[in-house]
């Protein structure tokens, strides 16, 4: 029988990237579901937060994504990553955020970590998230933030060239880091354009999701067996 694994999106390039990345890495046969709730981004980074509303709007999206039968949900927004570690004990099926993986291995690729956003709502999380878990591996890190307000503006618009332009743009003025975290999803392709731009490792949260997703899947078939 197929696995299943349900993917939440709030931005529709990631949506139309994940999964052929997912299948590659998943390789057999695989049965994708996709979300594309776009007002998951749109709302918090117009207001500047992630709201009591958009908590429950993602509560029913994790529901709705459960009821496919996934053996794995995975949400592919980094500004929903401390709400996901809320809601995530109320599901059986194993919910994943975009960037747990990458935050898990950015506080052990060194001590100074930037953050480059092209979202303002994803800062705080992603944040958050770098903090937790360099507490969790009793690590020290100091945090620098860059964010790209008009990168955020042109991808909406689709003007990836655009985007992809003033990403580059502000990478060149990142100096010191030991890390570069690449605070949305869409922001990947960039990861090596941006690497060898500032001259350390550089990391994004696709690949390093779909990995965890994959090992979840290999996980289940061995309990099976």
């Amino acid at each position: 029988m197929p696995r299943r694994v349900a993917l939440i999106h709030t931005v529709r390039s990631v949506l139309d990237t994940f999964e052929p990345s997912l299948r590659a890495a998943a390789g057999g046969e695989l049965l994708v579901h996709n979300i594309l709730d776009d007002f998951l981004a749109s709302d918090p980074a117009a207001t500047g937060a992630f709201s009591e509303v958009n908590e429950r709007r993602l509560a029913n999206d994790l529901a709705n994504a459960a009821l496919t039968g996934a053996d794995v949900v995975a949400v592919t927004c980094s500004t929903m990553s401390p709400a996901i570690a809320r809601l995530r004990p109320s599901f059986q099926v194993p919910v994943v955020a975009i960037d747990d993986a990458m935050c898990r291995l950015a506080v052990g690729c060194g001590r100074r970590v930037t953050i480059l956003a092209t979202a303002r709502s994803t800062v705080g999380p992603t944040r958050a998230k770098l903090i937790s878990e360099a507490a969790a591996a009793g690590k020290d890190i100091e945090l620098e933030v860059l964010v790209c307000d008009e990168a955020y503006a042109a991808i909406k618009d689709g003007d990836k060239a655009g985007h992809d332009a003033i990403v580059e743009a502000a990478a060149r003025s990142i100096r010191n880091a030991d890390v570069v975290v690449l605070a949305q999803a869409s922001m990947a392709h960039l990861e090596g354009s941006v690497q060898g731009i500032c001259g350390c490792p550089t990391l994004s949260s696709p690949s390093l999701c779909v990995a965890e997703i994959v090992g979840l899947l290999e996980k289940a078939e061995r309990t099976e067996s």
